[in-house]
């Protein structure tokens, strides 16, 4: 499930990606500026209906729910990737689907953070459902299985207390819904059925409001090499302590690497990645 403004400019790598494996995926595209022009077969009449979107806010969320509305409508979907346009597999299909589809949970974005971009966005609005102990941060790019897919769509009481109550400016605060909306809904309603780390890669190491946007000079096999190396999953608290939050990569119960997804690439970057994407492990 791709979220973007208009274009998408990877598509000739999922093309390569997606090639040979054209029983065992579908895609939906949610586009909320225009709609792009397609240079892959596998992405052409796949545009859901789209509203604007704007950062921070709720539309976000409608975004993604109207792109997991779309995708349970075929019952083969069995597990449901949300990508940004600016992001790009890992490995090859077969690996991203065998971990994806044998997984015992659904790969969410999970932690708690007492600072101020994290607690310190909570409002007491949001009782008695939503308790400030249970409030909790983590990056948008899910990965989930069927059964919870179904409950955000059924889920209306959640939803409608981060809709009216986490919006930045709101009470002074700067509360950004989708990065609030889903960890928080999953700790509260099954929080052992979710890994707490997403399996999207991004580097947030430069400190700033978002995350390093990777050049043609930064793809290197030596970068994705990392990125794929990684098994701790590692969050910091935006108080004063900057708690560092470390936890193993456990794929039902055995330590595996992290990612199967990295962003932010820019758009100049799709050659150098299509080279590499020959040499991508398959393990």
């Amino acid at each position: 499930m791709f979220l973007t403004t208009s274009l998408l400019p990877f598509e000739k790598l999922w093309d390569k990606f997606f090639s040979g494996h054209e029983d065992r995926f579908s895609v939906y595209v949610h586009a909320s500026k225009e709609k792009p022009v397609h240079v892959s077969r596998y992405f052409v009449d796949r545009d859901v209906r789209s509203d604007k979107v704007i950062w921070g806010q709720i539309s976000m969320i409608d975004a993604e729910r109207r792109l997991l509305a779309n995708a349970l409508g075929d019952p083969d979907n069995q597990h449901f990737v949300l990508l940004s346009d600016s992001c790009v597999p890992l490995y090859k299909f077969d690996y991203i689907y065998n971990y994806l589809i044998y997984s015992n949970m659904s790969y969410l974005d999970c932690f708690y953070d007492p600072g101020p971009h994290g607690n310190g966005r909570y409002s007491e609005h949001m009782l008695p459902e939503i308790e400030l102990k249970d409030f909790r941060k983590g990056a948008q790019w899910f990965s989930m299985k069927r059964q919870h897919a179904v409950i955000v769509m059924a889920d209306s009481l959640y939803y409608t207390k981060f809709r009216d109550y986490c919006k930045p400016g709101l009470d002074g605060k700067n509360c950004i819904a989708d990065e609030h909306y889903l960890p928080t809904f999953f700790h509260i309603v099954d929080p052992g059925g979710i890994a707490n780390w997403s399996v999207t890669h991004v580097d947030w190491s430069e400190r700033k409001w978002h995350p390093k946007l990777y050049r043609t000079q930064d793809v290197t096999s030596a970068l994705l090499k990392n990125i794929t190396s990684i098994n701790l999953s590692i969050h910091v608290t935006s108080d004063e302590k900057r708690d560092v939050q470390v936890q193993s990569c456990l794929w039902n119960g055995t330590t595996r690497p992290c990612y199967l997804f990295a962003r932010k690439f820019h758009p100049e970057t799709t050659n150098n990645l299509l080279k590499l994407f020959a040499n991508y492990t398959s393990l």
